[in-house]
């Protein structure tokens, strides 16, 4: 009967170890720690971001990210709830996060990976949040947008 405790102890650690890896890596940020920042990402990572173009690899995210980075201030956003979803063999996790941002609330969501025994993202998907009964103006200003910049 040990085999059940020792399942969800190694959940419970992945948990915590998981939580804090985020965690880090928004103080990293706040921080403006290029290291600690760029070193919680798998050398495989992907980072999508809020405009449409933004689908980085890891090296072309850290080319955009170095200069705000190297002025001291990078981006402060704070985790306000997290979800975590781990498969059957702890190897891989799932999240969303709801973070308190100057954009106001945005979502992260991603994908974690088991590096030995350390945690890596794989993917980060930062997305601006707008609420339903913002919708039809959100697509009013995108539409007026768009037509703008074909003209241009």
């Amino acid at each position: 009967m040990l085999l059940p405790i020792l399942v969800f102890a190694q959940k419970k650690g992945d948990q915590e170890a998981t939580t804090l890896l985020l965690d880090n890596w928004h103080k990293a940020a706040t921080e403006a720690n290029l290291e600690a920042y760029f070193g919680a990402l798998s050398e495989d990572a992907i980072f999508l971001g809020t405009d449409p173009s933004e689908r980085w690899t890891k090296k072309q995210f850290y080319d955009f990210s170095e200069p705000f980075f190297k002025k001291g201030k990078a981006w402060d956003f704070k985790a306000s709830q997290r979800n975590l979803v781990f498969s059957e063999d702890s190897r891989y996790a799932w999240f969303d996060e709801l973070l308190d941002t100057w954009m106001g609330t945005c979502r992260g969501s991603g994908v974690l990976k088991k590096v030995g025994k350390n945690w890596k993202i794989v993917q980060y998907n930062l997305t601006i949040t707008v609420p339903n009964d913002l919708t039809k103006d959100y697509l009013k200003i995108l539409k007026e947008f768009t037509e703008k910049s074909k003209k241009e």
